[in-house]
């Protein structure tokens, strides 16, 4: 609790968080669906209820990061570390690590999927339903680290 969320570009200074759930979990389908269960489960404890646009939107943003994990970003025997904070705001702030540097996924600005194509849609989801997103590198360790933020409703935060 209370930890420093490494600052998003064009913020300043690192935003404190008032709640965070942070969890390692097994790069696999069955990984991924838990976190997105757990990140749904903690957002309702937060004073966030199931089924209200900010959980559904927050957890589909959490699902699609950790399903990229699994996929996208596994490494035989290591897992993928999922972080969730809310700081004031509130800016709710999804975090998911994983161990693979290579296959960096595209940018904010290179998200949209050809039509044509059965996969793919995941980051263009994410691009649209949160405030703001990027990949950074992992500090400290190998691979990366892709985050999302949701801000207040009805605020945007995107520049």
């Amino acid at each position: 609790m209370n930890e420093a969320i490494t600052p998003p570009v064009g913020r300043p200074e690192p935003v404190r968080a008032i709640r965070e759930f942070a969890m390692r979990f097994t790069a696999t389908p069955r990984g991924a669906r838990l976190a997105r269960r757990l990140v749904s489960l903690r957002l309702d404890e937060w004073g966030h209820p199931y089924a209200s646009g900010l959980n559904d939107t927050v957890t589909l943003i959490a699902a699609e990061l950790a399903a990229n994990a699994a996929r996208h970003g596994r490494v035989p025997g290591r897992d993928f570390h999922l972080r969730l904070t809310e700081a004031y705001g509130p800016v709710l702030r999804v975090e998911v690590s994983d161990t693979r540097g290579a296959d960096l996924p595209r940018t904010p600005g290179e998200t949209t999927p050809a039509p044509d194509v059965e996969s793919g849609r995941g980051l263009y989801l994410v691009a649209q339903l949160a405030d703001r997103w990027s990949v950074t590198p992992r500090p400290g360790a190998p691979g990366k680290t892709v985050w999302a933020e949701i801000g207040p409703p009805g605020v945007r935060t995107r520049p």
